[in-house]
Formats: C-alpha cells, sequence, structure tokens
C-alpha cells in the first residue's frame, strides 16, 4: 500500500511517520511539497504519487488567528480537503482525516456521540467541519477521526507552554470550566494505524474500509479541565506551582471555547476490542521522555 502522510512535521504527523511504516510505503508531504492554499498543486500531487490511503493531520490549527483570517483558514481546512477527497476518490484511495471536538458547540454535560448534532462556535471549528462534511460527500471511502486537546513535546502546545511557565512562574490563573480529554499525538498515530491494519484493505489497486465510512472519536479515557491538566502536568513533572482556577470569562480569547469537548470513544473501543488507557497514563508516559527524536 502508498499511503501519503501530510503534515509531516507536525505534532500528529511526526509521529504517523512512525507508527504507519511497516504498512506500506509512506509518501511524505510537508508544507514546502504540498500547499493545502493552492488546490492545483494538490491535484498534481496526488495525480503524480497515486497513494492507495491519504492519511491527512495538516491542518491551520491556530485557533484565535482564525477569527482574522477566516478565509485562509477555510481554504486550508475544508476547500482542499475536497479537493483531495475528489482526487482520493478519482484514484479509488481511501482518506483519513483528523478533526477536533470543536465541531460541537461545548453543551450538556455528557461525552459527544459521533452522530450528535454539531455547532462550532468559531472560525476553527466551523472549518474543520466543513471540512468532514466535504470528505463525505467526494471520498466514499473515508474515516474521519476526531480528537481533542493534542499535546506532544515538541511543536506548540499546553503541555510544553506548562513546563515552560512552571520554570518562569510560581502562580498561574488556569480556566477550570472548559472539559475535554488531553490527548497524546502519538496515542492518535498509534490508534490510527490500529484502525488501518484491521479496517483499511488494498485489492486490485483500491482500497475499502471494512468497518466502512464514517466518524471514529479518537481519546484517551476520562476527561478534566484545563486547570486539572496543568495540575496533572506539574505533579509529574515535580513542579511547584500554585493554581488559581478561574472561569472562562475571566481569560477572554477571540476565539470561543466549548464548555463540553468530552467525546464518547466507545466506537473506538468496539472497534479496537480494547478499552483505551486514561488520560493521566498517556501523558505520564509522555513525560518519562517517551519521544522520539
Amino acid at each position: 500500500m502508498k499511503i501519503l502522510v501530510t503534515g509531516i512535521h507536525g505534532q500528529v504527523g511526526f509521529e504517523l511517520l512512525r507508527s504507519l511504516e511497516h504498512l506500506g510505503t509512506l509518501v511524505l508531504a510537508d508544507r514546502s511539497a504540498l500547499d493545502l492554499a493552492a488546490p492545483h498543486t494538490i491535484r498534481a500531487f496526488i495525480q503524480h504519487h497515486k497513494p492507495n490511503l491519504i492519511v491527512h493531520p495538516a491542518a491551520y490549527t491556530a485557533v484565535d488567528r482564525a477569527e482574522q483570517e477566516p478565509e485562509l483558514c477555510q481554504q486550508i481546512n475544508a476547500a482542499s480537503v475536497a479537493v483531495m477527497a475528489d482526487e482520493a476518490a478519482k484514484l479509488g484511495a481511501a482518506m483519513i482525516l483528523f478533526s477536533t471536538d470543536y465541531v460541537f458547540d461545548g453543551s450538556g454535560d455528557q461525552p459527544h456521540l459521533e452522530n450528535d448534532p454539531t455547532g462550532p462556535l468559531n472560525v476553527y471549528g466551523a472549518s474543520k467541519l466543513a471540512g468532514e462534511q466535504a470528505l463525505a460527500r467526494y471520498c466514499p471511502q473515508h474515516l474521519i477521526l476526531r480528537t481533542s486537546w493534542v499535546y506532544s513535546l515538541r511543536g506548540t502546545n499546553f503541555l510544553l507552554t506548562m513546563l515552560k511557565l512552571s520554570q518562569e512562574r510560581e502562580h498561574l490563573r488556569i480556566v477550570n470550566d472548559q472539559i475535554g480529554a488531553p490527548t497524546w499525538s502519538r496515542f492518535i498515530a498509534e490508534r490510527t494505524a490500529d484502525l488501518i491494519t484491521r479496517y483499511i484493505h488494498l485489492h486490485e489497486g483500491k482500497t475499502t474500509l471494512s468497518c466502512g465510512p464514517g466518524v471514529i472519536h479518537l481519546t484517551p479515557s476520562g476527561a478534566t479541565s484545563w486547570a486539572g491538566f496543568a495540575a496533572e502536568i506539574f505533579r509529574l513533572a515535580d513542579r511547584n506551582v500554585q493554581i488559581e482556577e478561574i472561569p472562562s470569562i475571566s481569560y477572554p480569547m477571540p476565539a470561543q471555547r466549548p464548555y463540553n469537548s468530552r467525546l464518547d470513544i466507545s466506537k473506538l473501543e468496539h472497534l479496537l476490542g480494547a478499552s483505551m488507557p486514561s488520560w493521566e497514563e498517556t501523558l505520564n508516559h509522555c513525560l518519562k521522555g517517551e519521544s522520539r527524536d
């Protein structure tokens, strides 16, 4: 199987290279090779390489900046997905898109099911939902993997921000009324590889999903607030920082965030035949230095 992986320098893309390398021949695409803001380059790249499977973590992820750049965000997260999905369908290829808890409006206090009504609160979430819809429209063989609160020991994310701030400050004010599951990028990559191994098959140049197309929520088990996430980071890293828990209204941001980002992972656990580890357990593994250089 020839697998095109986008965003290879990002948190998830970097881990996917290691998790997928034993599944086939990888075609690697970073921003210089595949310009998601230029549709004609996407078509040319896919037509040249002719992948059997496209795994697409690359995205516009600057949630707050997206409020000032809605057109660019929509182009990268939705319009480019439509082009990529169309080309995949022409080749008889399958496509996996990574999406987000931000497609929901954050109402209620129960984990969101895959088929629950969506209602993004910000430009980023709306663009990712539009990308989901474009993929479903153009590529019959597809999976949409929604995740939340992604972190790793590389790039820019909440974990690294907290570790940096813990060396500079003894007191931090952190939001306590947004609830979700912190998700390690390697956990995402490994579960993606598990799903590909079990359910994606190549036969006479055509790729099929034996689980059928659709959406799967992909996070560890459990949930916490940003303040709770920070507290666990400091505990595991042995950092002495006092946390003042505050409501979202006390920390205004350009983009509104959902209060309830919990994702129901029953479908993932059923498909893989296993319970998912807790977010605390995966964070502990990450902080033990289990990161590939």
